[in-house]
């Protein structure tokens, strides 16, 4: 019973991600963190096609729409996923972040962090595992040709 909760939760984490970021089958995906590869087999099992690790890309060319982190308790791990998708991801991406619920406190750093990174925070949802939250940036090589 506790082996159904735990992909339950899992399935409701994945839900809420494709949710949030609107993803669609045409649209490249990186993912990244502690939970990357329960992830990646979940987008791959519902026909998402164009999934990706930063392992599986040899050089990055900033040509994905869609990040997702899933990381497990640590804080530093969500940061250090996020340092290593960026290069792969696109002047337009849409990301979400799974937050785990035990880290107090830990969300208001994620985002000081994700605004530090040219993202706006769009919305944030309550899981079973703890917070998802998603963020966009548009258009910021164009802000930094500018400047």
């Amino acid at each position: 019973m506790n082996q159904h909760h735990l992909v339950e939760g899992r399935e409701q984490v994945v839900d809420t991600m494709i949710d949030l970021t609107r993803l669609s089958n045409l649209q490249r995906t990186m993912i990244a963190g502690g939970d990357s590869m329960q992830l990646y087999v979940a987008l791959k099992r519902r026909g998402f096609i164009r999934v990706a690790t930063p392992r599986m890309c040899r050089i990055p060319r900033a040509q994905h729409a869609i990040g997702l982190v899933a990381g497990r308790d640590e804080l530093g791990s969500i940061e250090n996923a996020l340092v290593e998708i960026s290069p792969f991801l696109s002047d337009h991406t849409t990301i979400a972040i799974l937050i785990d619920s035990r880290e107090n406190g830990s969300s208001l750093r994620i985002r000081t962090w994700l605004q530090q990174m040219g993202f706006q925070i769009e919305a944030g949802v309550r899981c079973q595992r703890g917070l998802v939250l998603s963020a966009y940036r548009r258009g910021v090589s164009h802000m930094e040709r500018a400047a």
